[in-house]
């Protein structure tokens, strides 16, 4: 009797082990690409990437059983901008994030980005701050990973300043957001955090110089667009708009 009631408990925990795996398989999982860019320009102040942008999506896509791995240039901790910090920027989910020491211990250790692949991923999503416009603009994995992830017809998400991101990546010798319906952080935006003369580049100007077709709300209104697998938002209160159309997509390909 003991040895039938071994058994039956080790068939159990391999059925259950299987199971598991077998659900894993079934999840979707994102990679998210943040910053590794912390100098506010000349400013003698920092920067790095917004924690709204991140929060918001994170657990818009978790709460739903997306896996999701996080990036960066230069591995390890991504820098924070602290005026993302401030309560004045406070939402649910940066408060939830602000006691989550889970996610911030695994937001310490980001994988570098030269070491992830588009191919153990269903989509990637880039959250915003200022940092992006600096570093993920022209670093060259992150502009091979986006067009690895859109030639592969898997979806591209941005919000706010990480739609920089974009300003390099060409499929087909085209800039992928030639021709395609964007938004992202505005002018006017830029213009009203006093750093149109610190920023390296006008987001809105440079999307629009690559052929984008830019569309813009009233500034701080949650604002989202989506042309077939590139979607992006025009601001932080964008994040969540951003991560919900993601989540369409994804539950589209089962």
């Amino acid at each position: 009797m003991k040895k039938i009631a071994l058994f039956a408990i080790i068939a159990l925990t391999v059925s259950c082990i299987t199971a598991t795996a077998q659900n894993k398989k079934g999840m979707k999982k994102v990679l998210f690409v943040l910053t590794s860019h912390s100098e506010l320009g000349n400013t003698g102040e920092k920067t790095g990437f917004w924690i709204e942008e991140f929060a918001a999506p994170y657990y818009e896509l978790a709460d739903k059983g997306v896996i999701i791995d996080i990036a960066s240039p230069l591995g390890g901790q991504p820098p924070i901008d602290p005026k993302s910090s401030d309560p004045s920027a406070a939402t649910e989910d940066t408060k939830r994030f602000d006691k989550d020491t889970e996610l911030q211990a695994k937001l310490s250790k980001t994988h570098k980005l030269a070491d992830v692949q588009q191919a153990d991923y269903d989509a990637v999503f880039y959250p915003g701050g200022h940092g992006p416009l600096w570093d993920l603009a022209n670093d060259k994995n992150s502009i091979e990973l986006i067009e690895a992830f859109y030639t592969n017809k898997k979806p591209v998400a941005f919000v706010c300043h990480s739609p920089g991101a974009l300003k390099n990546v060409k499929v087909n010798g085209e800039f992928l957001v030639k021709g395609k319906k964007v938004t992202g952080f505005s002018n006017t935006e830029e213009e009203a955090v006093q750093l149109t003369n610190v920023v390296p580049f006008l987001l809105e100007d440079a999307l629009q110089a690559n052929g984008a077709i830019y569309s813009k709300i009233g500034d701080w209104q949650p604002y989202a667009v989506e042309d077939g697998l590139l979607i992006t938002g025009q601001n932080p209160a964008s994040s969540k708009l951003v991560a919900e159309k993601l989540l369409n997509q994804l539950n589209s390909k089962k």
